[in-house]
């Protein structure tokens, strides 16, 4: 999926290459200083955001699409498929730590990693895509609403953030084959 010819690129991976696992860090890192998102409120340990990264890669039903942005990891989304047990609902993907690092933000990432998820889905036979957010992520909120995602609930708690009880919305969108 990497573009030629530009300072961004997105890419799935299955395994982390030379350098990656630690430029994906860094900029977890600068995104949970940022308030981007993330369910810390504060950066862990290093040792806990590799073991994280790992994690992510050894399990089957989560897709990691990682971003750059002049060459270094400045982004990530995960495209997350329902359990196989779960019948019910194994038309609908989720996405979950979507983030582009504030240095690289403005520059069409976000909504590029955003694609790449939906393109991923829709050709592995999901039909719909859920997310969530916080109210005081305005930015991924403005983007996800431009790529036609439907709010279909808020929840008064999502999460505390520096003692301060912060809403979430929920959010939907029905794949279809882009014509």
């Amino acid at each position: 999926m990497t573009e030629k010819n530009t300072k961004l690129s997105v890419d799935l991976i299955k395994k982390f290459s030379a350098g990656e696992l630690q430029e994906l860090c860094k900029a977890t890192e600068e995104a949970i200083t940022a308030g981007i998102g993330f369910s810390w409120i504060k950066p862990p340990p290093r040792q806990n955001l590799e073991n994280y990264w790992k994690g992510v890669l050894a399990m089957p039903q989560r897709n990691l699409f990682i971003g750059s942005f002049e060459g270094a990891v400045a982004a990530s989304l995960q495209l997350v498929f329902p359990n196989r047990s779960n019948e019910a609902s194994s038309f609908s993907a989720s996405i979950d730590t979507h983030f582009v690092s504030p240095w690289a933000r403005g520059h069409g990432l976000a909504r590029r990693l955003l694609e790449a998820g939906e393109d991923l889905a829709f050709k592995s036979g999901f039909s719909q895509i859920l997310l969530e957010v916080r109210e005081t992520q305005e930015r991924a909120i403005s983007l996800y609403e431009s790529a036609e995602y439907n709010k279909w609930g808020t929840l008064p708690a999502y999460h505390i953030v520096n003692k301060k009880v912060v809403s979430g919305s929920f959010y939907y969108k029905r794949l279809e084959s882009k014509k």
